[in-house]
């Protein structure tokens, strides 16, 4: 054994066991608290050999290791100092050591301590340096003038149009309702009552969460988004946050928690262009906010914190997982009964997935208002929260949107099937065929009721077709009527139904699909209180989505024999009466066209011979209008126009004025027959009633009617009544005759007009105190169709809405004013009674009014 001598210990060098005592030498043992292999070794002294100890499973490896390691220890002191050194009990050294690291450690926090100090102390003066003196003013907030739409109503206060770039429906606090606010509490800011502007308790474990990982979990207040939507970005910088902090603190200092809590409800964002939990519910659900359910509510409360990932209408899984989360909330706050709460889970949620709608198609009326407004009121109109109130009634109006849409389309459905809008590849994969069906129908524009598709499959009595959202649609039987040519095996290939088709499908009247198509042809109808000028229905075109062009107001065209009864009224003051003969034949007239001849037609070819007057308007005698106009002359008669507004620049000076080869929109049309409806004044037709701010304070209003209504009288009473009687022979006995008996009432008057080759079909009249105009013609003028008149064309669309609009109006009988009187069977102003200067145009004396004619009613 080879001993090394150490003080009163010995070291064997070959076994590297120690030995201590002079007398009696006992190896003392070494436990090693590293794997095997470690170079190290703690020395434990003992007076009896130990074993080595060690949590490795090879007790040789770290025995062999202990050992290497004393002898390596040895080696060292003897090599440094040239003899042994003393090796301190193993006691001692574990308490030395145990006492360094007690001291490493409190070193350690000591640093640690010291830096969050500093750190603290650098944030706060940062905060006071350079945060608390930027901070903005608070008058956003104090003095909150929220961003507020135009919105246009119905005289019975119907919405149907809203414009701005933000949609919000301001609630007050103390009107919003409590589910709503408790919903938003509940997952928004639970302490959002004890806090003073910052949850600090939410803070830190936030604040844990973040530091293993950045930041990924928030803990803003109420107060602080409030901060933020007003004042900052949504970056998560630790500049922002600070900022938001010192904004919140300021906030809670100048509003209440309530006054907090209505900023917030009502400036959030929550998706589609909505703003606040009023607009948002409109928007959503179709609905005022207080009508909401708890699970319509608890789904609006769960879109503040991400609308796009939550917005129902596009997300409606995520939409739905987080209404759970704010359900359960609310569960667990008490703020709901168990037995609400598994009511709101399953209550099934109809979201809208088009936005913001309207109940009444008043498209056109809105914009003419929103125009009207803009031109008053430029940008401001957009955001103060201006309200405008129109004349129009919501029932006139859907009757005279249901009417223009089912009488167009039935004219459409007379001429034909022209075939597909278009085709598309089909692709065999059936993700791909998706995407192109999906692709090929929102390149579509969207039509009222005419849901674009794509056809999938083909046979002689079914048509498969699937829509935008994939559901398979199969078509048969009746619904398969009006495309029949197109599944003819011999049907040209533009013009085939087949596989990639993209076509229209719409309800029938059994509410079964069935293929149609969208109509190329235009209508207007305007409708107007024939006392005031205010308007009670405006359509100007088949559908606002696909065209903007207004045809009420926009679109001139010739108004053909709608022009007539002006014409005739002209004739009153020349000492003419209804009961006047004119020649029904044949007129030859040389140089009246560009040079050339020109011969008037009658529209049905047939020459009655002498008529009278009143015959003539009824049955809309071309040949004989011509001869009355040229018997007074033409410069007479087209300056008598201008009474009843029209625009004389856009009528001719020659006998083709007779024939309405003008230019008129419907709605000058409206007005100049109101002239006839209300006994002869000039109106202004007008379609706001009032304009208000956003607190109600009415800023504008339609002016009063005129003190003296006589200074607005531009026709003789004796005129107005007379026409009056004509045109109510038109819808007894002539071309509208129609009108009176689908109606039935006897105080229906009005006149059809049908222009050269059908281009343009009109009928405008009047009933009761109300007076309306239709149209009906191609933006690309081109005949309607060899067999379309005016009767035809545009007279349904008048029927069809005359039957609401009067169906609660008394009808009106007129008496004879004074100075007309009952002469040769017909009315005739008194001073030419018992005349014979006006009593026939180019008739030969002893002829008589060929046809048999109802004498006029005395």
């Amino acid at each position: 054994m080879s001993i090394l001598q150490v003080n009163s210990h010995s070291i064997d060098q070959k076994s590297g066991e120690i030995w201590t005592g002079q007398a009696d030498l006992q190896p003392i043992s070494f436990k090693s608290d590293r794997l095997p292999g470690s170079r190290t070794a703690q020395a434990r002294l003992s007076h009896k050999p130990g074993t080595i100890e060690s949590d490795s499973r090879n007790a040789s490896a770290i025995a062999q290791s202990a050992a290497y390691n004393a002898r390596s220890a040895a080696s060292a002191w003897g090599q440094t100092h040239g003899k042994s050194s003393l090796i301190t009990s193993g006691k001692s050294s574990g308490k030395r050591r145990r006492r360094e690291r007690g001291i490493f450690i409190l070193a350690a926090l000591a640093l640690l301590l010291a830096a969050a100090l500093l750190a603290a102390l650098a944030a706060v003066g940062y905060y006071f340096i350079g945060v608390a003196p930027n901070v903005p003013a608070l008058d956003a907030v104090t003095d909150y003038q929220p961003k507020i739409p135009l919105r246009i109503y119905t005289a019975d206060h119907v919405l149907i149009g809203e414009f701005g770039e933000e949609h919000r429906d301001f609630i007050p606090i103390g009107q919003m309702p409590d589910m709503m606010k408790k919903a938003v509490l509940a997952i928004e800011d639970k302490r959002f009552y004890e806090h003073g502007g910052i949850d600090w308790i939410r803070a830190m474990g936030a604040a844990r969460s973040n530091l293993r990982g950045g930041f990924r979990e928030g803990a803003s207040t109420i107060t602080m988004q409030v901060a933020r939507n007003f004042f900052l970005s949504r970056e998560k910088l630790v500049a922002r946050k600070l900022n938001e902090i010192a904004l919140a603190y300021k906030i809670e200092a100048a509003l209440s928690k309530d006054q907090i809590l209505e900023l917030y409800m009502n400036q959030i964002y929550l998706g589609q262009r909505s703003f606040g939990f009023g607009s948002a519910a409109r928007t959503y659900f179709g609905k005022p906010l207080s009508t909401l359910s708890v699970a319509e509510m608890a789904m609006l409360a769960g879109l503040p914190q991400n609308p796009a990932r939550h917005n129902p209408a596009v997300n409606p899984k995520r939409a739905r997982q987080r209404q759970q989360v704010v359900l359960k909330s609310l569960r667990s706050l008490d703020y709901i009964s168990e037995a609400q709460y598994r009511q709101a889970l399953r209550e099934p949620l109809r979201v809208k997935t088009r936005g913001l709608e309207f109940d009444t198609h008043a498209e056109y009326v809105a914009e003419l208002a929103r125009q009207e407004v803009f031109a008053r009121f430029k940008e401001d109109a957009y955001t103060k929260g201006i309200v405008v109130t129109t004349t129009i009634m919501k029932a006139d109006q859907d009757a005279a949107y249901e009417s223009v849409r089912r009488n167009v389309l039935d004219y459409d459905q007379r001429h034909g099937y022209r075939g597909p809008e278009a085709f598309i590849d089909l692709p065999a994969d059936p993700e791909a065929r998706e995407d192109a069906i999906d692709e090929a129908l929102r390149k579509r524009p969207s039509v009222d009721r005419l849901l674009a598709v794509v056809v999938t499959a083909v046979s002689p009595a079914r048509v498969r077709v699937e829509t935008v959202d994939g559901d398979a649609i199969d078509i048969s039987g009746d619904g398969l009527k009006f495309p029949a040519r197109a599944l003819s095996p011999n049907a040209k290939a533009q013009f085939k139904l087949r596989p990639g088709a993209v076509v229209r499908i719409a309800r029938d009247g059994k509410k079964a699909w069935a293929i149609t198509q969208v109509p190329q042809v235009a209508a207007a109808f305007v409708s107007l209180d024939a006392s005031s000028g205010a308007y009670r229905a405006l359509v100007g075109g088949f559908d606002y989505n696909m065209q903007k062009f207004n045809h009420v107001t926009q679109a001139w065209r010739q108004p053909g024999s709608a022009i007539k009864p002006f014409v005739y009224s002209a004739s009153l003051e020349k000492g003419y009466s209804p009961a006047t003969l004119i020649l029904d034949r044949p007129l030859d007239l040389p140089g009246e066209n560009a040079g050339a001849t020109w011969s008037p037609q009658n529209d049905d070819g047939v020459f009655d011979g002498p008529i009278t007057m009143r015959f003539a308007l009824a049955h809309s005698k071309n040949v004989a209008s011509v001869r009355l106009l040229r018997a007074m002359s033409v410069p007479y008669a087209h300056d008598y126009l201008g009474k009843f507004g029209f625009d004389l620049a856009r009528h001719p000076k020659n006998l083709t004025l007779a024939l309405g080869t003008g230019a008129v929109t419907p709605l000058q049309m409206a007005g100049a027959y109101a002239v006839f409806a209300n006994g002869g004044y000039q109106l202004q037709p007008y379609l706001i009633a009032r304009i208000e701010d956003a607190r109600g304070t009415v800023i504008a209003q339609a002016p009063k009617p005129a003190a003296d209504r006589e200074s607005t009288r531009v026709l003789d009473p004796r005129n107005a009544f007379v026409v009056d009687s004509m045109l109510r022979d038109v819808a007894r006995y002539g071309t509208g005759a129609a009108a009176t008996q689908k109606l039935g009432r006897s105080d229906i008057a009005g006149k059809t007009g049908t222009t050269s080759d059908a281009i343009d079909g009109w009928f405008a009249g009047y009933g009761s105190d109300v007076v309306a105009v239709a149209w009906m013609g191609y933006d690309e003028p081109r005949s309607l169709g060899g067999r379309e008149f005016g009767a035809t064309l545009a007279m349904p669309i008048w029927i069809d809405y005359m039957r609401v609009a009067l169906a609660k109006r008394a009808q009106l009988e007129r008496a004879a004013p004074q100075g007309v009187t009952f002469d040769n069977g017909d009315w005739i102003y008194g001073e030419y009674a018992g005349t014979t200067e006006f009593r026939s145009i180019d008739v030969e004396p002893g002829l008589d009014a060929t046809p048999p004619w109802p004498p006029a009613e005395n």
